[in-house]
């Protein structure tokens, strides 16, 4: 069967298996179980604790389609209240017609995350912080600085003329010539 999406073109004549992740964006978001690649769109995922089929806590995703003409979807797992040490009694379930189950535990050391490892993350992000709060203390001082010489500078340029401004009334450091009393000599 041939597939045709926008300008790529993909050859199925069989079900294809899907590739399947575990992520977590943040310690306290669901854990997402993300099935792609397969094809057809027909495709069953759910989660299971102790081989049971959980109902609860459990968000399930539309399936979607990928630009090569297979599919994608996700299911979420709510384990806010579960400790981590009890996660590897969760797994992820993937059945496709044709193609044995895909199931996949729940290890804490397999889920993808954006926050890291460890909490590597976490110390990235307060170092950023702190440089943000020290740029912002610096352009404070920096603004306050302005301010200051410019007050400094105002005043002194309004002083009274009896100061002792270096910038005072140029006509006390240079005083205008006496003049010449007129010759006023009638014999001429």
């Amino acid at each position: 069967m041939a597939f045709q999406s926008g300008a790529s073109t993909a050859l199925f004549t069989s079900h294809q298996r899907p590739e399947v992740s575990l992520l977590q964006r943040s310690p306290s978001s669901p854990v997402v179980c993300h099935a792609t690649g397969f094809y057809p769109d027909r495709v069953v995922v759910f989660w299971r604790r102790d081989g049971e089929e959980l109902y609860e806590h459990v968000d399930h995703g539309e399936v979607l389609p990928n630009p090569d003409g297979t599919f994608q979807v996700s299911v979420d797992l709510d384990l806010a209240s579960v400790p981590r040490e009890d996660w590897r009694r969760y797994e992820c379930v993937v059945q496709l017609k044709g193609i044995e189950d895909i199931s996949t535990r729940l290890d804490p050391a397999l889920v993808r995350t954006n926050w890291g490892r460890g909490g590597g993350n976490d110390i990235t992000t307060i170092i950023i912080i702190i440089i943000a709060v020290l740029a912002a203390a610096a352009a404070a001082a920096a603004a306050a600085g302005v301010v200051v010489y410019k007050k400094r500078n105002c005043s002194a340029k309004s002083r009274p003329a009896g100061s002792h401004s270096s910038s005072g009334n140029s006509e006390e450091l240079n005083p205008a010539p006496e003049a010449e009393p007129l010759n006023t000599d009638s014999s001429l």
